[in-house]
This record gives structure tokens, C-alpha cells and sequence, in this order.
């Protein structure tokens, strides 16, 4: 099978690394990106495997469908809002598409792209990073382990390995992503409703062994299409993410003030975007690429047997110093190779836009996770 990655990031270099190093059934792998050098760079470090380094401009819907053309999956690690339109190309070009999302309301355009996606034969799945990801998959298995389940956890945190001040974190993914995860509403279950509540909120302290004290706290898209899916079978569902403890209350503080601000305004010499100044005074100063770690806890309580139950699935993951992969790169585009290889090879059976949680087996999903040695970690209590 032949697979396009979208972006030649952090996250696309880690897809291609999965799709070249863990999966035999791949045959070629095209890596595009608006900067050719970076997607040239990355096909470089596998000179062995064929692998294309193409330019391509993600905002150009009509050189989008050529290029997905002849390709049986395509795996989007560009800025989430250019995915709906990426969606459109996908299917217009008869290629299955999933993404690594974190935007409700682009998630929600996709998913409304069902019919079209259904009738040209292909996939569309959105949210198939870490968290919105994987996390929604294990839930959904979590939930299957009993008769009948009544609340859902889900905390995930990426975690430098050596925390610096002010805000003991590093920069693992999109400054974009990040500050959209903190700002905007995080929608959950709560009573048996669908509701919405502010993020960076109801701090709770929580811990892993062998780390210092942390904290979750609420955050948004982490529970994505879930709220939806478990709406009328779950009393409560809620996603928070992990972070060292006081990283919350420090980042808040910058946004009371404004700092995350998209509006204009005037700063003395011209116009200035708040939002835009923060990211990237957020890229200049904080770290970024150290070792680091991925920690997930996903807990579902019910019932089995008619005695009350905990399923948890938990992961510890980290840098794979050998190839200089992170931990982030490895639990965020590993699932979405894992998945878009299952969709190109036919492990998806149904079509059409859809949650993931709706179309992958679980099962199958968890193994190809552990086949790349990321250690799941399933109990009961």
C-alpha cells in the first residue's frame, strides 16, 4: 500500500518513521510539505526506503486531490483547520484521510461530510492523534470490558523528562494546538447531559509512580467525538490533561491577561495579534525536543457480574533515544499510521466519515499498538 503524509513536522516525521520501520505491509510513503527542504529532509533519513519528498501547499484543495490521487491513505499532521478541506480532497481524489484534529467544530464539518465519503467508498476519520486519539479508542474498550459502565476518566499529559521553569514544559507539538487546547471549552458529560466548562479548570491532583505530583486539569477536543457517542449510556465522562503541578495556574494568568487574545490591537507601533506574539514568544523560549514523557490514564466504572467494577488502562511511555523519536511522536503518530494503514488494507469494514471510536476494533488496534512497544497496561479493581 502506498500512504501520504501530510506535514514534514514533528508528527509527520514520526508517522513516517512508523510507516517505514513497523509496517511491512506499506510499499511507499510520500512526505509533502509547503517547506521541501523539511520534507526532503525527513526522506533523507531513510535512504533505503521509498520514500517522495514533494512542496505542496495544504491550502490548495485542487493540488491537494492530485496529489492524494494513487495513495490508499493519507495521514493529515498539518494545522487542524486545514482538514476539512483536506477532507473534501481526499474523497474527491478516492482516498481514505485521517487526521490529527484537536478542533470540535472542523471535527464536526468532517463528520458531516458522511454521505460523500460514503458513496465515493472511502474513510474519512478525524482526531487520530494521542488526545483526541488513541484515548478515545481505549475508552470505547474500556466500556466494552463491562456489562454496563457509568463514568469515564480520561487524563493524558506530555511531561518533560527534565522540567524547566517557568512552566516546567516543553513544546511537543503545534504552539497553535496548545494554546487552542487551554482556550476553548471543553465539552463532557456530566448528569447524563452533554455540557461545556471552561478549560484550564477543576484542577485535581493525581499520580503515576515514580513521578513527582501532578496535576489535571480541563482542557478542550480531548474527548472529541466521545460526549456524542456515549451520550444516554454514560452518567459521566470527562477528559483532563496532566501537567507537573502550578503549570496550570501560571499558564491561566497569561490568559486572564489577554495573551491568547486573536482580536487587534494597537501596541504603539502598528496592529498586533496578542495570540500570535504569545505562540511565538512561546516557541522562543521554552524548550522544545528534549526527552520527555507520555502518561495515560483511562478509566471506565460500571458493572460486571453485577459487582462493581474499574477498568484502567494506563500508559508510561517515553523517548526513544536509538531513533530520536518522543514519546509524543510515538503515541500521537503512531495510532494515526496504525489507523490509516487499517483503513488502506481493508481492517476498516464500514465507510463513510466517522468517530474512530466507531469504525476501528479495538482489539486489533491495541495490538498493533504493543506490536510497537507501547506498553498498555490493563487492570482491573
Amino acid at each position: 500500500m502506498k500512504i501520504l503524509v501530510l506535514g514534514a513536522g514533528r508528527m509527520g516525521h514520526g508517522a513516517v518513521f512508523d510507516l517505514v520501520r513497523n509496517s511491512p505491509g506499506v510499499d511507499a510513503v510520500t512526505v509533502a510539505d509547503a517547506d521541501l527542504a523539511k520534507a526532503q529532509a525527513i526522506a533523507a533519513e531513510f535512504p533505503d526506503k521509498p520514500i517522495t519528498a514533494v512542496k505542496f501547499d495544504a491550502a490548495d484543495e485542487a493540488a491537494a486531490v492530485d496529489l492524494m490521487r494513487g495513495h490508499g491513505a493519507v495521514i493529515s499532521c498539518v494545522n487542524y483547520w486545514y482538514n476539512v478541506s483536506l477532507s473534501r480532497a481526499a474523497i474527491a481524489a478516492g482516498s481514505n484521510f485521517c487526521d490529527l484534529g484537536g478542533n470540535n467544530t472542523i471535527v464536526d464539518q468532517q463528520l458531516a461530510l458522511d454521505a460523500d465519503a460514503r458513496k465515493a467508498g472511502v474513510n474519512i476519520i478525524p482526531d487520530c492523534g494521542l488526545a483526541p486519539g488513541m484515548v478515545s479508542i481505549l475508552a470505547e474498550l474500556a466500556v466494552s470490558r463491562l456489562d454496563s459502565a457509568e463514568t469515564v476518566r480520561i487524563r493524558v499529559g506530555g511531561l518533560p523528562q527534565k522540567p524547566e521553569p517557568p512552566l516546567d514544559y516543553q513544546l511537543v507539538f503545534s504552539v497553535e494546538g496548545l494554546i487552542n487546547e487551554y482556550i476553548e471549552r471543553a465539552r463532557v458529560i456530566r448528569d447524563g447531559k452533554i455540557v461545556e466548562v471552561g478549560s484550564m479548570t477543576e484542577i485535581e491532583e493525581l499520580a503515576f509512580e515514580g513521578f513527582p505530583p501532578l496535576e489535571a486539569f480541563q482542557t478542550s477536543g480531548g474527548t472529541s467525538t466521545l460526549p456524542d457517542t456515549f451520550f444516554g449510556k454514560l452518567r459521566e465522562l470527562d477528559y483532563k490533561t496532566i501537567r507537573y503541578v502550578g503549570h496550570c495556574a501560571k499558564f491561566k494568568t497569561m490568559i486572564d491577561l489577554g495573551l491568547c487574545s486573536s482580536e487587534k490591537m494597537n501596541a504603539g507601533g502598528g496592529d498586533v495579534i496578542p495570540r500570535k506574539v504569545f505562540g511565538r514568544l512561546l516557541e522562543m523560549n521554552l524548550p522544545a525536543d528534549g526527552p520527555d514523557y507520555v502518561l495515560v490514564r483511562v478509566e471506565a466504572a460500571g458493572e460486571k457480574n453485577g459487582i462493581e467494577q474499574t477498568v484502567r488502562f494506563e500508559i508510561v511511555d517515553s523517548l526513544d533515544a536509538e531513533n530520536n523519536i518522543s514519546a509524543m511522536m510515538r503515541t500521537t503518530a503512531f495510532p494515526a499510521s496504525i489507523i490509516a494503514q487499517m483503513m488502506a488494507d481493508g481492517r476498516v469494514r464500514s465507510r463513510g466519515a466517522v468517530p474512530q471510536e466507531k469504525a476501528i476494533d479495538p482489539d486489533i488496534f491495541l495490538a498493533e499498538l504493543r506490536r510497537r512497544g507501547i506498553i498498555v497496561n490493563e487492570s482491573v479493581a
